[in-house]
């Protein structure tokens, strides 16, 4: 075989390498499986302002001074640097909404009749 035959082997060899890493990261990022673990939702949400909100370079640069200083203060407090899970799950306590419907215990008669389709 010729040096340049040789050469374009290891070329296409050193490609499909490539893409196949790159198929295997795009594989760790996929989450779709996780879809049907995901509870529906019932009701729309009402639009938020921040689904109106429009980046553009100004105010991205606004929005990251924003949540770096945010990020700054979190890491600075005293709860955090503690014990930084209980901050957080403490922080999405008093932030979660709560609702007042509590869900509804299954018993073996509902899981029948959930199966028959009734």
């Amino acid at each position: 075989m010729t040096t340049s035959s040789l050469l374009k082997k290891y070329f296409i060899s050193k490609q499909k390498k490539k893409l196949r890493s790159r198929q295997k990261k795009l594989k760790a990022y996929d989450l779709s499986s996780l879809s049907e673990f995901l509870p529906e939702l019932k009701s729309p949400q009402q639009p938020s302002a921040a689904t109106d909100f429009k980046l553009n370079c100004k105010s991205r640069k606004k929005l990251i001074l924003k949540e770096g200083k945010q990020l700054g203060t979190v890491l600075n407090h005293p709860a955090f640097q503690v014990d930084p899970l209980a901050a957080i799950h403490q922080h999405l306590e008093s932030t979660a909404p709560i609702s007042d419907e509590k869900p509804k215990k299954k018993t073996k008669q509902n899981c029948k009749e959930e199966e028959k389709g009734v």
